[in-house]
């Protein structure tokens, strides 16, 4: 996810399968990438503006982490088709199996953050667990095991609100990383909630909403519109061939609260 701000965009985060408060979750160790590396992001229908090459992988979309890994092992099917504007998943799920409770650990090197992030950490949890999924959420006092989800806080003096990955293996991502330079004690609780919320979806294996044509929430400008694909999104049957301007799951945040509309409730539904 973005904010948006008169036409300038800041990044926010979303994944495929991603600490101090001084450092990036995943150091940045070249602003150089290849191009058989953007060609592989590319295949997957993912935007090759921006990437910016981390430790074990690349950071895309402004917050979206993909291991190398990942892009080695990309998929491909008849039923990988984009759309335009509706919902989308990865080919990547969180494995279900009936019901299933994610342990959500929050992880923060300073205890005063936790009056602000612990707060809008429950309130994206409320939201999903509000939605009687099969998939569920609980915030716990430990690190998880194998399978759980850490929430991270660092520091970067840059537009990456945060960012989270994809599922792999039949599990969630198991870290998203929010920047303290936009989570802050006068920041509105609601808007922290729809970000880490915007989060959490990347990491059970949802795309931007407006993935084909991001200038609906970001404004004009390069790399907004990836162009058709046939790898890595795919349509949520019953979610809106027009723009969601409401979605949570919008790739730019204009800096106001975005609970579930009832397009999101759908493919929430539709999917867990």
């Amino acid at each position: 996810m973005k904010k948006h701000f008169s036409g300038l965009a800041l990044f926010l985060s979303a994944t495929l399968l991603m600490v101090s408060c001084t450092k990036s979750a995943k150091e940045t160790v070249s602003n150089e990438v290849s191009d058989e590396v953007l060609s592989l992001i590319a295949s997957q229908g993912l935007s090759t503006t921006g990437v910016k090459a981390l430790n074990d992988g690349y950071l895309v979309e402004g917050d979206i982490f993909i291991t190398s890994e990942q892009l080695k092992s990309a998929k491909s099917g008849p039923y990988m088709v984009v759309a335009n504007e509706e919902q989308y998943r990865t080919t990547n799920l969180v494995s279900v199996n009936g019901s299933r409770v994610v342990d959500v650990y929050l992880q923060l090197a300073d205890p005063n953050a936790g009056t602000y992030f612990g707060p809008a950490l429950d309130e994206a949890i409320k939201r999903y667990n509000d939605l009687g999924l099969t998939l569920s959420f609980r915030r716990v006092t430990a690190a998880p095991p194998t399978g759980g989800l850490t929430v991270k806080a660092y520091f970067e003096n840059s537009t990456t609100i945060g960012f989270g990955g994809f599922p792999t293996g039949g599990n969630p991502y198991n870290l998203i990383s929010l920047n303290t330079k936009y989570f802050t004690p006068s920041a509105n609780i609601q808007w922290l909630a729809t970000v880490i919320a915007h989060e959490m979806g990347h990491c059970v294996g949802f795309r931007h909403t407006d993935y084909m044509s991001r200038k609906y929430s970001c404004g004009p400008g390069p790399g907004n519109n990836e162009g058709a694909s046939t790898v890595g999104a795919i349509l949520i049957p019953g979610t809106p061939s027009k723009p969601d301007a409401l979605s949570w799951m919008l790739a730019c945040s204009d800096g106001s609260n975005r609970p579930f509309n009832a397009n999101d409730r759908i493919a929430l539904n539709y999917l867990y």
